[in-house]
């Protein structure tokens, strides 16, 4: 079982843009092997640190799902450098558990980062890759997927949204368990 839990919609943290992460920071090493824990647990192929609760501009990828440790991408204080193109196809997030919609991204991305080196590195990606940088800055800037899509495919999963918003009041609702000493 992953020692990080994927925060889901409506959690204001996914709102949230995130801070800075030094490269240098105690633990770091650590919070990215539990945050790829989490993705492949999820089935995932990106997750993003406020996607765990963690206000860090930090995030990780790895379109081989475990597959090719050559494929695992750890973006530290990543910025978009470019996109191209235009595509419409359908996508889903783990914080918007089975919800799946056609969402408009860039057929190209290009991204700077630093990497646990704290050295920049550049990566760019078109397909998978492409639409899994621009989905999870997406996330460090406190964007969303939903708010990628049209009008329509918003009227078509407006009830798995009031399903997880309902979910969400409920669990806030319930007592804390309390820890055991």
């Amino acid at each position: 079982m992953p020692k990080l839990s994927i925060i889901t919609y409506p959690d204001p943290i996914l709102r949230t843009k995130t801070a800075p992460v030094d490269p240098k920071e105690p633990g770091l090493k650590r919070l990215i092997d539990d945050m790829f824990e989490a993705m492949y647990a999820a089935e995932g192929v990106g997750l993003a640190a406020n996607q765990v609760g963690l206000n860090k501009r930090l995030a990780v990828i790895d379109c081989s799902g475990g597959e090719d440790p050559q494929a695992k991408l750890i973006l530290l204080n990543p910025q978009m450098l470019a996109m191209e193109g235009e595509v419409e196809e359908e996508e889903g997030c783990l914080s918007f558990p089975k919800i799946r919609a056609k969402t408009r991204r860039g057929i190209f991305a290009r991204v700077r980062a630093q990497g646990l080196d704290g050295k920049f590195f550049e990566v760019e990606g078109e397909g998978l890759l492409g639409k899994a940088l621009q989905h999870e800055l997406d996330h460090l800037d406190g964007k969303v997927f939903v708010d990628r899509i049209s009008l329509a495919q918003k009227a078509l999963i407006s009830g798995k949204l009031k399903e997880l918003r309902a979910e969400a009041k409920e669990e806030k609702g319930r007592p804390k368990a309390k820890a055991r000493r």
